[in-house]
């Protein structure tokens, strides 16, 4: 299905059906050509595309009604404006209005998460640091890893991951153990490591370029990202186990059902050159692609796919919307958004006493 003259995004041929089973969409972002997608369905057969440009849009965290995700320098809130049952434009069942922004700076925000006490929690990169945002400041620090001596904006060891365990905050992923302005660099082959964020013990080390842990049924999976192989960390013997192994740079993870939902990025030559990634490519004679896969937890296979081309070749995070057959955004650069006014459901009037 083409949506542009610019990129072109093919579902494998039960997607649509997939996701109609599943009663879900998809939502992620892309990182270099900035853009929101969400994928729905029209039918067993036909996929429900929608996009949004914001300038490098990366993170996300998702309910069935609220979107949260990071853009080049804010942090933005998408409510449904739709009651229940109500639609737009005939087919949306969902309306995501840009309600709110924190405008942070350039922070080099990645991973987002909303915990059990409604706070967001957010991985700043440049600042090697776990924070929150504020109405007065930038961000707030909550913490950051024990072997970062100071916060400084140097990206000093590419802290990017973060994973919720029992709405809690639990683990993060990081490139390297470094505390020198991006001294990660040298360290994407191998330096990979995986923090228990309570405890600030270093559960897991020699990655390659690790990203978007999650716990799930009751195992913490992660994409290691410079080999190509989505698994899961063994926390008692502090190893991580190997899956499904996937064509492309991963980035991005989220789950429904027995099913895991993987973003796949090609290469980009200075930052990914040099990586495991490339020779595990070569050893299975696959070129790197970028789009999603829909891998099966319970044998590890890729049971479906959404292929990309064009000029987006990198995503960076994927989010489920349980419940939610065709979802569309409210974007900035459109006449749209000045026209569509949200009001709270009139309350029944009372006559006095």
């Amino acid at each position: 299905m083409t949506i542009s003259n610019q990129f072109e995004l093919t579902g494998s041929r039960q997607f649509p059906a997939w996701l109609r089973e599943q009663k879900a969409s998809l939502a992620f972002t892309t990182y270099q050509a900035g853009r929101l997608f969400l994928i729905g369905f029209k039918s067993l057969e036909r996929l429900s595309i929608f996009e949004r440009a914001f300038n490098r849009s990366m993170g996300l965290y998702a309910t069935s009604e609220t979107l949260y995700m990071s853009s080049l320098y804010q942090l933005w809130r998408f409510d449904n404006s739709l009651y229940s049952g109500q639609t737009y434009k005939k087919n949306y069942d969902r309306l995501y209005v840009p309600q709110l922004a924190y405008t942070t700076g350039d922070i080099d925000i990645h991973d987002i998460v909303v915990d059990k006490n409604g706070q967001i929690v957010f991985v700043n990169t440049l600042f090697s640091c776990l924070a929150t945002v504020s109405t007065q400041y930038s961000f707030e620090p909550l913490w950051y890893p024990p072997f970062i001596s100071r916060l400084a904006g140097e990206d000093r060891c590419h802290l990017n991951g973060l994973a919720l365990r029992d709405g809690e905050i639990r683990y993060v992923t990081a490139i390297s153990q470094t505390d020198i302005r991006e001294g990660w660099r040298e360290h994407r082959q191998n330096g990979g490591i995986v923090i228990d964020v309570p405890s600030n013990e270093i559960i897991l080390t020699g990655l390659s370029m690790p990203h978007s842990p999650r716990y799930y049924q009751n195992k913490l999976w992660l994409l290691n990202s410079g080999t190509g192989y989505f698994g899961y960390v063994d926390l008692d013997k502090g190893q991580f186990e190997p899956v499904t192994f996937c064509p492309g740079y991963l980035r991005g993870l989220t789950f429904i059902g027995d099913f895991a939902i993987v973003g796949l990025s090609k290469p980009r030559e200075n930052t990914f050159s040099g990586l495991p990634l490339e020779d595990n490519l070569k050893a299975k004679q696959v070129q790197a692609r970028c789009g999603l896969l829909v891998i099966d937890l319970r044998s590890g296979d890729i049971v479906h796919a959404l292929q990309i081309e064009g000029i987006i070749s990198e995503l960076y995070d994927v989010a489920m919307l349980s419940g939610v057959q065709c979802p569309m955004a409210l974007g900035l650069k459109t006449d749209e958004i000045r026209r569509v006014i949200t009001v709270p459901p009139a309350k029944q009037a009372t006559s006095p006493a």
